[in-house]
C-alpha cells in the first residue's frame, strides 16, 4: 500500500496566532516517523468568505479538491470561547464529501488545554462521518506557550503525539478501502 497522506489543519486564521508554530512541531515530530506523507494545510490560505453569504466557488473548489486529496487529518485547535474558531467552523462547513470515511486527530490548546474545543470539533467531525481518535495531546497556553506567544512544549507532549499519529494512521488505511 503506498503511503497515507495526512493534512495537518491549521485551524485558526488570526493576526498573531500561534497555531503555525503548532502545527509545524507536529509535522516535525510526523515526518522523524517516516510512515506517511504529512502536509500543513492552512485554512487562511483558501481565503473562504464566511459560507453562504457571497458566491465562493473558486474558493470552495480548491479548499474540496485539497480535502480530497488526503487520507486523515490532525486539526490543531484553538479554543475561543470554549470552541473552535470561527474559521474553523466555516472551513468544515465549505465541505461535505470531502471529508467522510476519514480519520482525524486532534491537537488542541487553550488554557486548559483547548479540552472544551476539542470536543465541540468532536461532535462535528461526527456529523461529517469522520472518525475522530481517542489519543488527544492538549497543550496549556501556561505551560507550553513562553508568554503565551513562544512555542515551548513539554517533552511529555511527545508520547501522546505519537500515539495519535499511530491511531490516525491505523483508521485512515482501514477508511481508505472503504473509499475505493
Amino acid at each position: 500500500m503506498s503511503n497515507l497522506n495526512i493534512g495537518i489543519i491549521l485551524g485558526s486564521t488570526r493576526q498573531g496566532r500561534v497555531c503555525p508554530q503548532v502545527g509545524e512541531w507536529v509535522k516535525g515530530v510526523a515526518d522523524k516517523r517516516g510512515d506517511a506523507n504529512y502536509e500543513i494545510v492552512d485554512v487562511a490560505d483558501y481565503k473562504l468568505p464566511m459560507f453562504g453569504e457571497v458566491d465562493a466557488s473558486e474558493q470552495a473548489g480548491a479548499w474540496n479538491s485539497k480535502l480530497a486529496s488526503l487520507d486523515g487529518f490532525v486539526f490543531i485547535v484553538a479554543e475561543y470561547n470554549h470552541s473552535i474558531t470561527a474559521s474553523l467552523k466555516n472551513a468544515l462547513d465549505f465541505a461535505r464529501d470531502a471529508w467522510n470515511n476519514k480519520a482525524a486527530g486532534i491537537v488542541s490548546y487553550g488554557s486548559v488545554g483547548g479540552a472544551r474545543a476539542a470536543e465541540h470539533l468532536r461532535g462535528i467531525l461526527g456529523e461529517l462521518s469522520v472518525a475522530d481518535v481517542r489519543v488527544h495531546p492538549a497543550l496549556s497556553l501556561f505551560t507550553d506557550f513562553e508568554n503565551g506567544s513562544v512555542f515551548k512544549p513539554a517533552d511529555l507532549h511527545l508520547t501522546n503525539v505519537n500515539g495519535m499519529l499511530d491511531q490516525v494512521l491505523a483508521w485512515s488505511g482501514a477508511l481508505k478501502t472503504i473509499r475505493q
